[in-house]
């Protein structure tokens, strides 16, 4: 049995009922985790390249910490609201651009919610070698639950996303939220939290990879200083 399809009346009931609180007090899992980030720069910090960048939020950390900050978006709205947020800043460059097209080297690659719209493999094996030796690949990202410890992680996120948002957002939204931006890409995520493992360990040897609540894993691996670039 697919553990994401569940039919019983009483799990709608109260997947309905969960969705319609998350909705008056909302929050963004996504944002949630730059900390997480930030937390685990690498100490050379002159070029940094954030993949999927959005709206920009997570350049606008990322600036300041580093001489150079690229943002690359696939879409092209995407990439007009980074570009507008961060306007006049001229240490910090956004292209609409797909991540096969990047060249050039840097300290780190950030990918957050953005693993999941592109070929796996290739993808982490064209970060490993954008980076330089001792710079760091930070990846948040989504995985299809495909197990019981995946469903068991969903849960807990699940009872707990509601709690959260109370905390941080007590007061009902009854409109759209301000300044949310234009609505990102959606796609589902095809690789399981498993095979994303796998493949990482395979491609990155020592890469650490880790679930997480609010429906995420995180994936970090340094390139080791004396390894040359591919």
């Amino acid at each position: 049995m697919d553990i994401r399809t569940v039919h019983h009346p009483v799990v709608r009931a109260g997947g309905r009922a969960l969705k319609r609180l998350n909705d008056r007090h909302p929050w963004n899992h996504n944002d949630h985790y730059h900390p997480w980030i930030l937390r685990r720069l690498p100490p050379g910090r002159r070029s940094a390249l954030d993949v999927g960048c959005g709206v920009g939020k997570l350049l606008d950390r990322l600036r300041g910490r580093f001489d150079e900050v690229l943002g690359i978006d696939a879409d092209a709205t995407m990439a007009a609201a980074a570009r507008a947020r961060l306007a006049g800043d001229p240490s910090v460059t956004v292209r609409n651009a797909r991540f096969e097209e990047v060249e050039g080297t840097f300290d780190a690659v950030t990918m957050v919610a953005v693993l999941h719209h592109l070929p796996l493999e290739e993808a982490l094996r064209h970060a490993a070698a954008l980076l330089a030796p001792g710079g760091r690949l930070l990846v948040v990202g989504l995985a299809r639950p495909d197990s019981a410890a995946d469903l068991a992680w969903d849960l807990v996120s699940a009872l707990l996303n509601p709690l959260v948002g109370l905390v941080r957002h007590p007061r009902p939204v009854r409109t759209p939220v301000p300044d949310a931006g234009p609505p990102m890409p959606v796609r589902d995520p095809r690789e399981t939290f498993a095979e994303i493992a796998r493949t990482a360990r395979e491609v990155l040897p020592g890469a650490r990879v880790r679930h997480r609540l609010f429906f995420r894993y995180t994936l970090e691996w340094t390139r080791p200083a004396g390894r040359p670039r591919e």
